[in-house]
Parts: C-alpha cells; sequence; structure tokens
C-alpha cells in the first residue's frame, strides 16, 4: 500500500491512497468516525472532480488535541483487530 500525504495540519490530514477502492476505504473511514477525537472522515475518488485522480483521497479532521495521524493509527488498530476477531470467529464455525 503506498501512502502519500497531501496536507498534514494540526488538526486535518489529507492522503491519497493508492491502488485502494471504495470497500477498504469505507471500512476505513468508519473505523475513523468511531476513533474518539474525530470530528470528521471522507474519502474522495472522483476522477472527474479531482482533476483526473483515481486513487481514493482521505481526509481526517480531529478536534480535542488528538491528531490526526494519532487517529488515523487508532482506527487502522482497530480495523485490524476487527479482522482477526472475524477471521477467528469463521474459523471456529468452520
Amino acid at each position: 500500500m503506498d501512502l502519500r500525504v497531501i496536507e498534514n495540519r494540526e488538526t486535518e490530514l489529507s492522503i491519497e491512497i493508492a491502488g485502494e477502492d471504495h470497500t477498504f476505504m469505507n471500512v476505513l473511514k468508519g473505523a475513523l468516525l468511531e476513533t474518539e477525537g474525530v470530528a470528521a472522515a471522507t474519502y474522495d475518488m472522483n476522477p472527474e472532480q479531482s482533476g483526473g485522480q483515481t486513487d481514493p483521497i482521505l481526509t481526517i479532521k480531529t478536534e480535542g488535541g488528538v491528531a490526526p495521524l494519532d487517529a488515523l493509527e487508532a482506527a487502522a488498530a482497530n480495523v485490524k483487530d476487527k479482522a482477526t476477531a472475524f477471521r477467528e470467529a469463521f474459523e471456529t464455525a468452520a
């Protein structure tokens, strides 16, 4: 997975995530919205409105002194934990 930081401010982060689609981006966005200190999380992958860009650009806005990179790290860990729990439950049920 290739990441490119587009903008990194105190309470806002925009990064391009190469090679991902709506499936992954929706999961990550959902995890971010469940993360304490995240005021908003969205992504854009519309090439016509984004100057031809096709890889998704994730934007995170935080509040309460939470750094956007810290929120992203927490959300990614949450996604990993949920995927692991699902895999374990699936293997147990099989």
